[in-house]
C-alpha cells in the first residue's frame, strides 16, 4: 500500500516537474544567520524533538560571474537547526577553509575543482596545477567536542558545534597527518561491542589502494580518541565514498572504475571527470575484519560484486557467515561531461539508482542479489540504532515517478519485509534532500520517531524544513527558513547538543 501526504498513491502520480523549478535551487547562500527563530507555518514542532539537526552542502556555486562546473565543487555551508520546547532556531555559516578565504577575497576561482571547475584561462592556466581544494562540503558530524565538516579527499575541518565558527583543519587528536584523506561517510556503531563508536576510513589510491580503517570513541572522557586502527592494501584503483558495517566487518564495494590522469594533468578535465567504468571490469566486495570483532587480525575477504555502480549503502547485517548488504545500484557511473551544464541535465539520459540487496556468503564465496525497489532513490537510511543489525524499515528520498530517473521529490518509508510503502511528496514544485530518521529517545518500536528533511520550495524560492512522523510519514510541521539553501548532501543529528542560549 502506498500513501502520500495528499493521499495519492505514488504509482498514479504524473511525475511531471519543471526543470527550471529544480534548477532554481542552485544559487549562492547570501546570508549567515545566528540563532534565528524559525516560523512554523503549518502544524507544530513536537516538544519531544530535542537536539540539533546539522546539514552540509555546497553553498557557494558562483564567483565573479563564473559558475562551478558541478555542484559538488561548491564550498561547504553548514546549517544548524536547534530544537527545544517546540521551537527551532537556525544558525548557518560557511566553512572558512583556506581556499574559501582566498577565493572570497579574490572573488574568483583560484583552485581547480575535482568535478571539473576550472580556473579562468583555459587548459594552459590549469595544466599541472594538482592542488586539491578542500571544500569541506559533503558531511557534518559531531565527535567529542568537535563538529567536523568532512570532504573525503582531505582532513576534516573542526567547527564550534554551537556557533559553527571554523577552528581549522583537525587531526582528530593526532590520528591524522596533515591533509590525510578521511571519509565523508562515517558509520556510527550503536554499541555492538559495549560502547558506541564512530567507524571511518581513509583511502590512498594508485595501481594498488590502501584502506585505513579507524574507530573512534564517541562517549565519555575518551570521546574523539582513536581506539582501533588497521591498514589493508588491495589491487586496483579504489573509488570509495561509502561503506557499511556489521559487528565483525567493514564492507566496501570497489566499483569497476579506472582512472586516466592525463586529461587532469593537462588541465582539460577535473580529476573526477577522468573516472570511467571498465567495460570488462569486475567490481569487488572488500570485507575487512573490524579489530573490535570476532575476526580481528585476520586478512580481508574478497568476493566478486554484481555489475553496476554504487555511491551509497543502506545497511548491512550478518548471520551464519552470510552478510546481507543493501545498496543503491546504478547501471553505470553517472557523470557530467566537460561541455554540459549541470542545471540543464537530461534526467532521462542518466541512470537511476535502485535499492538492491546482496547476500555475501563467506563460506562458499558466492554473491546473489535481489532488487528491492525499482523506483529511483538516494540517501537511504535505517533507524540509527539498527546500524549493522537486521532492520525492517528504511527511509529514503525518491523521484516522484515509479520508474526511470528524475529529481528527488518524495520521501518514502519502505518495509523491507513486506514491501509496504508510505510516501510524503513535495511534487510538483518541491524537491527533497537527504531525509534523517530521528528515533524517539525512549521507544521500543523501530519506526517510532520523526523524519526531518530540507525541501527546496520553488514557489517561494527558499527552503522549508518538514517534520513528519517516521511511522507513517504524516506531516507534523512545516517550518520556513529565511534563506535559500541549494540541493545538498549529508547531515546528522545530535541529541546531546542542547547548549545554553547565547
Amino acid at each position: 500500500m502506498s500513501k502520500s501526504a495528499l493521499n495519492i498513491p505514488l504509482s498514479k502520480s504524473s511525475g511531471h516537474f519543471k526543470k527550471q523549478d529544480w534548477a532554481s535551487a542552485y544559487c549562492n547562500v547570501e546570508k549567515e544567520l545566528n540563532n534565528e527563530k524559525l516560523k512554523v507555518v503549518k502544524g507544530a514542532i513536537p516538544k519531544e524533538l530535542l537536539g540539533t539537526f546539522y546539514r552540509n552542502g555546497p553553498g557557494r556555486l558562483e564567483r565573479g560571474g563564473q559558475w562551478v562546473h558541478h555542484p559538488f565543487d561548491g564550498d561547504g555551508m553548514i546549517a544548524s537547526i536547534r530544537f527545544k520546547d517546540g521551537n527551532a532556531k537556525l544558525t548557518n555559516r560557511f566553512v572558512r577553509t583556506k581556499a574559501w578565504v582566498e577565493e572570497e577575497k579574490a572573488d574568483k576561482f583560484i583552485y581547480r575543482g575535482v568535478f571539473g571547475t576550472q580556473k579562468a584561462g583555459g587548459a594552459l592556466a590549469n595544466a599541472f596545477d594538482l592542488r586539491l581544494k578542500n571544500i569541506a562540503n559533503t558531511h557534518v558530524v559531531k565527535l567529542g567536542n568537535e563538529l567536523l565538516a568532512l570532504w573525503e579527499a582531505s582532513s576534516p575541518y573542526s567547527l564550534n558545534p554551537k556557533t559553527l565558527e571554523t577552528f581549522g583543519p583537525s587531526s582528530l587528536n593526532g590520528a591524522l597527518k596533515e591533509g590525510e584523506a578521511f571519509s565523508a561517510h562515517p558509520r556510527f556503531d550503536p554499541g555492538h561491542h559495549g560502547s558506541p563508536r564512530m567507524v571511518s576510513f581513509g583511502v590512498r589510491t594508485g595501481p594498488k589502494s590502501t584502506i585505513r580503517l579507524m574507530e573512534f570513541a564517541t562517549e565519555g572522557p575518551n570521546a574523539g580518541q582513536l581506539i582501533h586502527d588497521r591498514k589493508d592494501t588491495f589491487s586496483g584503483f579504489a573509488f570509495l565514498h561509502d561503506f557499511a558495517i556489521t559487528p565483525n566487518w567493514a564492507v566496501f564495494l570497489q566499483n569497476a572504475i579506472e582512472f586516466n590522469p592525463l586529461p587532469f594533468l593537462l588541465g582539460q578535465r577535473g580529476a573526477a571527470q577522468c573516472l570511467s567504468s571498465k567495460a570488462d571490469g569486475q567490481g569487488k566486495f572488500w570485507l575487512i575484519p573490524r579489530d573490535s570483532g570476532s575476526f580481528a587480525g585476520q586478512p580481508p575477504r574478497i568476493l566478486n560484486a554484481p555489475d553496476g555502480f554504487v555511491f551509497h549503502h543502506l545497511n548491512a547485517c550478518e548471520q551464519n557467515n552470510v552478510i546481507t548488504l543493501e545498496s543503491i545500484f546504478y547501471k553505470d557511473f553517472p557523470s557530467i561531461g566537460p561541455n554540459e551544464d549541470f542545471r540543464e541535465i537530461n534526467f532521462d539520459l542518466i541512470p537511476e539508482g535502485r535499492l538492491t540487496r546482496c547476500l555475501l556468503n563467506l563460506d562458499n564465496k558466492t554473491v546473489s542479489s535481489q532488487l528491492l525497489s525499482r523506483q529511483c532513490c538516494e540517501f537511504a537510511m535505517v533507524n540509527p540504532r539498527k546500524q549493522g543489525l537486521s532492520a525492517r524499515y528504511c527511509w529514503m528520498a525518491t523521484a516522484q515517478k515509479e520508474e526511470g530517473n528524475g529529481p528527488l521529490q518524495a520521501i518514502k518509508k519502505l518495509d523491507l519485509l513486506t514491501n509496504e510503502e508510505f510516501v510524503w511528496s513535495a511534487a510538483p514544485r518541491g524537491f527533497v534532500s537527504e531525509p534523517l530518521m530521528i528515533p524517539k529517545q525512549i521507544s521500543t518500536a523501530e519506526d517510532e520517531g520523526w523524519v526531518v528533511v530540507l525541501v527546496w520550495n520553488s514557489e517561494r524560492s527558499a527552503t522549508d524544513l518538514i517534520i513528519m512522523s517516521s511511522s507513517d510519514l504524516k506531516e507534523e510541521a512545516v517550518v520556513e527558513l529565511p534563506i535559500a539553501i541549494p540541493h545538498g548532501l549529508h547531515g546528522s543529528w545530535a541529541n546531546e547538543d542542547l547548549l545554553p542560549e547565547s
